[in-house]
């Protein structure tokens, strides 16, 4: 009897063996399984990407000028009195020229020590110059001749130089945005044409440029006193005002 209950018990613990091993083997068929997966490819509308320009020239309506007095003295104190004194002269002469007091600036102001150098001898004070620059709108343009020599009588002894202007450039501006606009469309339509596609709408639009105030140009060298009998013929010329456009456009094909 005790050996037939062996016999039973050693088989159930055989048959319980295999099937916990048919088990794991089953569980490591699933691990294995590889998983299936998708990539979609996005693909974008194509496009033009162009660039384009619109300029204008139109005649300054002002001008303004940068000029300046210089005074030399024995001592600091001196020099910068005599500068005062002028400045004060030139100030009363603008204003009978009928420039505004705000259209006056001091640009800048200086006090120098100035020495002499010779050879093998430490530099010696020879006194001190003082220096003050002034820049002036002038907003009536056929006045600037007569305003610069207005401020020489008065003891202006540097000038530096004029620069031509726009009060308002607003519409010199709108005008070039619409020549770059138009300009930008006909070339957008002319590679659509080219390419044998369909031009479609615009993506987007961005704008650059624009009016920028000339920099002062030097204008002659004036010594004190110096002054010409008829007013000084200063000549304007023509402005450009110019804006830059880039722009994406979706094609139909």
């Amino acid at each position: 009897m005790t050996r037939k209950l062996s016999a039973l018990a050693l088989g159930a613990a055989l048959m319980a063996s295999t099937a916990l091993a048919a088990t794991a083997a089953s569980a490591q068929s699933v691990q294995q399984t590889p998983v299936s997966s998708t990539i979609q490819m996005i693909q974008t509308q194509p496009s033009l990407n162009l660039a384009a320009s619109g300029e204008v020239r139109v005649a300054p309506d002002m001008a303004t000028v940068t000029f300046g007095v210089v005074t030399e003295a024995p001592t600091a104190q001196a020099a910068m009195a005599q500068n005062a004194e002028r400045m004060n002269a030139v100030s009363a002469a603008l204003r009978r020229a009928g420039v505004a007091e705000r259209d006056i600036q001091t640009s800048g102001l200086n006090l120098q020590a100035q020495y002499d150098y010779q050879e093998n001898q430490p530099p010696k004070l020879r006194g001190y110059q003082a220096s003050d620059r002034v820049t002036v709108r002038v907003m009536d343009l056929t006045k600037t001749g007569a305003t610069v020599d207005a401020v020489v009588a008065a003891g202006v002894n540097q000038i530096d130089g004029v620069a031509f202007g726009l009060k308002d450039p607003s519409a010199a501006e709108n005008e070039a945005r619409r020549l770059a606009v138009k300009a930008l469309q006909a070339k957008a339509q002319l590679y659509a044409e080219a390419l044998g596609v369909q031009l479609g709408g615009i993506r987007s639009l961005n704008e650059g440029g624009g009016y920028t105030p000339q920099p002062p140009m030097p204008m002659y060298a004036m010594r004190a006193g110096a002054m010409a009998a008829d007013s000084t013929p200063v000549s304007g010329g023509e402005l450009s005002v110019k804006i830059d456009v880039t722009g994406v456009y979706d094609i139909d094909r």
